[in-house]
């Protein structure tokens, strides 16, 4: 039995779009952005994750970066692939001895059939044994230590990279959800399009997501505001690069419209909540998880809009990744994972 043990490998993987974290023997092993640098001549895979970043943007026509993930889901099968393969690989040298590979991967809750099956078939090309699926929002509510097998009602909103996963969770079940493609890409999206827009200056995806983490703000007044921050582009006058500071307000105006649409999507979910759980949501409120759960004051924009108390997650960025490791831990126990069988 020991030795069956040594040759087998369970990984729990978080399948982001914007980032990949991968928990092995109960640790963090692996998190990376979630792309890939490809030679446009051979076709061979040059680097993945934070290498390939790098390299975002930067590209001559030999070489291309591709984001194998849009909206939460697989949109370019060979370079999913190789980032799930890269990313394992970077656990180190023993995968090679393993021969049983056991993976738990997370999925969006508005996934369709086929979507499912090209998560299974990628999973298949990088020799996984045994292969199941969990959706965001339930992973992220395990990972934040909730009882999901209670006969309670918790409300995930879970704010990814690509999708932002709404859910209402008991039962070991998600009794109503919404699932909606505005997330951290469309922020990204809306900053950049401000920037155009108002000070006449090109930014791209790496510099329009450093402005979301430096002064990125879902309301026009803070208590305790970030500093304002530099900011380097192209001006689209002139065409030679320029400097201007950045202001949170205008980067709370510039996520006005996306931050309405994540409001609306909770309120729907709310409204095809039984009465039963709705009752115990008034009396827990709701858990935001994910990258976007880290805006500045997103928290208190949520709460004014659902007059409902709103917690973030210690740990917002690891929670799905952590609640996929619980997952792997009982597979035989939880009833949501999905399997090859049952899609």
């Amino acid at each position: 039995m020991k030795w069956l043990n040594f040759f087998s490998q369970e990984l729990a993987i978080d399948l982001g779009t914007a980032n990949t974290l991968i928990i092995h023997d109960d640790e963090i092993v692996v998190d990376e952005p979630s792309i890939v640098a490809i030679n446009r001549k051979t076709g061979q895979t040059i680097a993945v994750g934070t290498r390939a970043m790098q390299m975002h943007e930067k590209t001559h026509e030999n070489i291309k970066t591709v984001r194998p993930l849009k909206d939460g889901v697989i949109a370019d099968f060979q370079a999913a692939e190789s980032l799930i393969e890269g990313l394992i690989n970077m656990i180190g040298n023993r995968r090679r001895f393993f021969t049983h590979l056991k993976m738990v991967i997370c999925i969006p809750s508005g996934i369709t059939e086929v979507e499912k099956r090209a998560v299974f078939d990628s999973a298949d090309h990088v020799d996984s044994k045994e292969t199941y699926l969990i959706h965001e929002p339930m992973a992220a509510a395990l990972g934040i230590g909730l009882d999901v097998e209670e006969p309670e009602g918790n409300l995930i909103v879970d704010i990814g990279g690509g999708t932002t996963e709404i859910a209402v969770i008991a039962l070991s079940g998600i009794v109503c959800d919404q699932s909606i493609r505005t997330a951290g890409d469309e922020f990204s999206t809306d900053i950049m399009n401000y920037m155009k827009r108002a000070h006449n200056i090109l930014i791209g995806e790496r510099t329009a997501e450093l402005l979301k983490i430096k002064v990125g703000s879902a309301l026009e007044h803070l208590e305790t505001p970030p500093d304002d921050f530099a900011v380097n582009g192209r001006d689209l006058m002139t065409g030679i690069p320029r400097q201007i500071t950045v202001s949170y307000t205008e980067i709370a105006s510039a996520l006005d419209e996306s931050i309405s649409k994540i409001e609306e999507a909770i309120l729907k979910a709310l409204e095809s909540t039984p009465p039963e759980l709705a009752s115990d949501i008034y009396k827990r409120g709701l858990y935001l998880t994910g990258g976007g759960a880290l805006l500045r004051g997103l928290d208190k924009r949520i709460s004014a809009k659902t007059k409902l108390p709103v917690h973030i997650a210690s740990e917002p960025l690891r929670a799905v990744v952590k609640g996929t490791g619980i997952a792997l831990k009982n597979t035989h126990r939880f009833s949501f994972l999905i399997d090859r069988k049952s899609v």
